[in-house]
């Protein structure tokens, strides 16, 4: 028998069909025989004169069984989809039985056999094709090697995760977890559900390895609440993606994908305020510089969700204005989309392009973000940040444009590196515009923290290390983070941005910050794996320090001063009121660090950043400081109308 099963296993899947229609054909005349005797309380034989009967209804019962695409259902994976496909053959074949009976008499067949003889085919194709599966997986072994799967959430999502779950080859799923009084104690596809506090109990009981949460329309919150009770566990925990990623229609098992770190946040977004998106977007003509980095980009997809007359994308680098452009295209074909190759250090370009897109709004992403790159490359950070914003925005005021909105940084407050110093100086320059009597341009700064998923955010690069088996390095085990996610930062950016009475500073609510060191090992335990240590040798993953990289901070900070910080009609958005600096004062600044930039004379450019941005703290090294200028503390940005 055994043999037989496995050259009915490797043959190919022409032969395998044949010979479950000649099973189906073979049974279908004894089927209908015992439903025509049940009727006629006697046993009923095929003859001469009930042959017709007999041929006729297996014939229809196959035209049936193969129309609804039964044999087309692979027999180890049979789920809903068959279940759906048997049951419209059923029909078919039952009610056309019952019609020929009832309108042909000569045919002579009870009608009441017609639908008996339809329940036990309906009998005969689930029960055979469960006894091939189950022999199947028994006697050839199918199940030895499958991985226990615990799906959290026996909701729809979970429900159709299962069904495709039973088709992967490496996974057999053994039971739902929920919360849902109604669902505990009860069997959804065949698998018991049992409360989600029972979580530790069953992992152990089942030996599970992995966990699936399939609640896509859960908030964060609740997400956050599940991830807290099965960090702890040992197994590998997944998650289905949010309900407007699964809109596609059928989930699928590579719908599960790593836990999303925002979740572990258990921050929900604010919903958007709609009339803040609109304001400075629609049916207006927007450019958007950095537009291929991870905030550029998804500013640009925001931007053309709300409608704007044109998006004009600018980029230095080819590659990623060449995948941005070809992505936006294709989401949105009927809003005029412009690629431009260029650098914000072009004025003159700047103003041209300006000029002749007629753009009303400008969001400037552009900038070199990462910290030790820019510290290793002092002049070409400072001069791409700041002097390439002040140009850039010099040459929005000289176009007439009418809203121009900084991407900032909190690395710029109290900075400890060039970029966060850069950051702050591209913020005085504004400043300083918007207090020129002929400025009709409206100018304004949004300054948040670190974003999940960046191309410089700890999380991929985690999640790489990971992957590779470790280590995960970690630069220090106090350095703390604050997080946002993409989408909500660039949300947030848009309407702070139209909120602005010019000149404004705008800091976005984090949230709680977080500790790099905690984020580590919760992605290792999520991933079902320990970490190893002194008092855990046999750990999977360890995690190696590596010391605070040139420039970092342990902590980073939204505010420079105390006390001034008001908020504004957004809870998520709070305006600050700092130190700034005459146009002519940072004229000379830049010409500054232009004549540095010439000779190369590092300690002599952060010798000029010491003078000129508030808490800068360099890395001096041995040489000798002249002391810090005081800052001009009542100089507070006025508001401009």
């Amino acid at each position: 028998m055994k043999q037989f099963l496995l050259l009915l296993q490797s043959a190919p899947r022409r032969v395998k069909q044949l010979v479950l229609l000649l099973a189906d054909a073979s049974a279908l005349p004894v089927l209908l025989m015992l439903a025509w005797s049940l009727r006629l309380d006697t046993v009923l034989l095929p003859s001469a004169d009930n042959a017709f009967v007999f041929i006729t209804a297996t014939w229809l019962g196959l035209l049936c069984l193969v129309g609804a695409g039964v044999y087309r259902t692979v027999v180890r994976a049979f789920d809903e989809h068959f279940l759906r496909s048997l049951m419209l053959a059923i029909i078919v074949y039952s009610v056309t039985l019952f019609s020929v009976a009832t309108i042909a008499p000569q045919f002579n067949l009870p009608r009441s056999t017609a639908l008996v003889s339809g329940f036990f085919l309906f009998i005969w194709v689930w029960a055979t094709r469960s006894i091939i599966r189950a022999t199947l997986m028994r006697m050839l072994g199918l199940n030895l090697h499958k991985k226990s799967l615990l799906i959290y959430g026996a909701g729809s999502a979970g429900r159709q995760f299962v069904a495709a779950a039973l088709r992967a080859p490496d996974f057999r799923p053994i039971a739902f977890l929920d919360d849902s009084q109604e669902l505990i104690g009860t069997t959804i596809n065949g698998l018991p559900v049992f409360a989600g506090a029972r979580a530790a109990e069953l992992v152990k009981r089942f030996n599970a390895k992995d966990i699936i949460i399939a609640l896509p329309s859960a908030s964060r919150a609740r997400r956050k609440q599940i991830l807290d009770l099965l960090e702890p566990l040992p197994v590998h925990v997944r998650a289905l993606p949010g309900i407007d990623q699964l809109m596609r229609g059928e989930i699928r098992f590579s719908d599960a994908q790593e836990v999303d770190i925002a979740d572990l946040l258990g921050r929900d977004p604010v919903p958007p305020v709609a009339e803040l998106l609109l304001r400075d977007i629609q049916q207006k003509s927007v450019l958007v510089t950095g537009a291929g980095g991870s905030i550029g980009s998804e500013l640009c997809r925001q931007i053309l969700g709300v409608r704007p007359k044109r998006l004009v994308l600018i980029e230095q680098s080819e590659f990623a204005l060449y995948q941005i452009n070809n992505e936006l295209r294709q989401r949105f074909p009927y809003i005029e989309i412009l690629p431009i190759l260029g650098s914000v250090m072009d004025g003159n370009r700047m103003l041209r392009l300006l000029k002749r897109h007629n753009i009303d709004t400008v969001y400037h992403a552009a900038a070199y973000k990462h910290v030790p790159l820019v510290e290793a490359n002092p002049f070409e950070g400072v001069r791409n940040n700041a002097i390439g914003t002040y140009r850039t925005a010099l040459a929005a005021m000289q176009a007439g444009v009418a809203k121009f909105v900084l991407i900032s940084t909190d690395k710029a407050v109290r900075p400890t590196n060039i970029m966060g110093a850069s950051k702050r100086l591209a913020e005085l320059s504004l400043q300083a515009l918007n207090l020129q009597p002929d400025c009709k341009t409206c100018f304004t700064m949004v300054r948040f923290g670190n974003v999940l998923g960046s191309s410089g955010s700890v999380v991929p690069l985690f999640r790489r290390q990971l992957a590779a088996g470790g280590p995960i390095t970690v630069t220090h085990p106090d350095v703390t983070r604050y997080f946002m996610t993409i989408p909500e930062a660039s949300q947030l950016v848009i309407q702070a941005g139209a909120m602005s009475n010019c000149g404004d500073v705008f800091v976005l609510d984090m949230g709680e910050s977080v500790k790099i060191i905690d984020l580590a090992r919760k992605m290792i335990r999520l991933s079902g794996m320990s970490e190893r240590t002194a008092d855990n040798p046999s750990g999977d993953i360890e995690i190696a320090y590596t010391g605070l990289r040139p420039g970092e901070k342990l902590y980073e900070e939204l505010l420079i001063g105390d006390g001034n910080i008001e908020g504004t009609c957004h809870g998520r958005i709070m305006k600050a009121f700092e130190a700034y600096k005459t146009l002519a004062e940072m004229e000379a600044i830049f010409a500054e660090i232009e004549r540095l930039a010439e000779v190369r004379d590092t300690m002599g450019l952060k010798k000029l950043l010491l003078w000129h941005v508030e808490g800068y703290k360099p890395d001096m090294r041995d040489e000798v400081l002249m002391p810090m200028a005081e800052p001009a503390a009542n100089n507070v940005v006025p508001m401009r109308s």
